[in-house]
């Protein structure tokens, strides 16, 4: 399980750095706003929802590629949001500092959009059946989060440590994520119109140490409440390990493993003719 505490106040501390570090979960948001401009133009007049918005950079580029929608921006670290609002001061925004698993929705969104997000979250099969409910006829639910291979050589490292020290037991340098497969079986209880696809993406550093430094500085360390590593013999030989088996051109290679989930609300015209369709083949049958 997520602390939720522990995980509001490390984004709250990450907001003036999340920016400098954030490159790859820039890359996730630019393939989600390349899909969005693909299925509407300028003019459209359609309500968004943005969910993780963070320091806003899918929010400041929802506002100026849709200049006629209406965008509410969530985030639940009041910092965030406050450097949100600087990059971002438009009427047609309009933010909220609230726990996505915890949000009170009170209208229906056209498109609900999160970058980078849902992989903080407990119960994520609840969140996206409470968040399609909130879907109009045909409006769509586009997020990305990461996958199970993210930081794959970090994990490695530290089971190899722990195998050297002849050590069993759960602990972990982080959490666990979703396999594109599980993510989609998930997805598919909700709704049959659905695609999820996967990258990964590669950054390297000139340490493991400079490598864990950027993920602090994004907020993104270990915020479970289960046990994680206090052993600074494990952590050193983990770091040793890393550097051993995972160095490319005298650089350390971290992997991001990216999905991409595009979900679609049938309408009810939809669902009609699949029925009829359905009633017309058990017919034949």
């Amino acid at each position: 399980m997520i602390n939720k505490t522990l995980l509001q106040k490390r984004f709250n501390q990450a907001a003036v750095s999340y920016d400098q570090y954030a490159n790859i979960q820039k890359k996730m948001a630019d393939r989600l706003l390349t899909h969005m401009k693909e299925h509407y133009d300028e003019a459209a007049q359609i309500h968004i929802l943005e969910l993780g918005c963070g320091t806003g950079y899918v929010t400041e580029q929802l506002a100026a590629s849709f200049p006629k929608a209406a965008i509410t921006a969530v985030d639940f670290a009041e910092s965030m949001i406050t450097k949100a609002k600087t990059r971002c001061d438009v009427e047609s925004v309009t933010f909220q500092c609230e726990d996505i698993e915890r949000i009170i929705l009170h209208e229906q969104y056209d498109v609900i959009i999160s970058n980078a997000t849902f992989q903080w979250l407990n119960d994520l099969s609840a969140t996206l059946v409470n968040l399609y409910k909130n879907l109009r006829e045909d409006g769509v639910l586009l997020f990305s989060t990461f996958g199970n291979e993210t930081f794959h050589e970090l994990h490695t490292s530290f089971q190899r440590a722990k195998t050297a020290y002849a050590i069993e037991d759960t602990t972990t340098v982080g959490q666990t994520f979703f396999t594109r497969l599980q993510l989609q079986e998930l997805c598919k209880r909700i709704t049959g119109d659905i695609h999820v696809a996967e990258t990964c993406y590669i950054e390297t550093f000139a340490t493991v140490r400079e490598f864990l430094q950027s993920i602090r500085k994004v907020g993104a360390t270990n915020s479970n409440e289960g046990s994680y590593c206090q052993s600074p013999s494990i952590f050193r030989s983990m770091l040793r390990i890393y550097e051993q088996d995972f160095t490319e051109g005298e650089r350390i290679a971290a992997t991001y493993h990216a999905l991409f989930s595009y979900m679609k609300k049938e309408g009810k015209r939809r669902n009609e003719t699949c029925t009829n369709e359905n009633r017309l083949e058990a017919n034949r049958i």
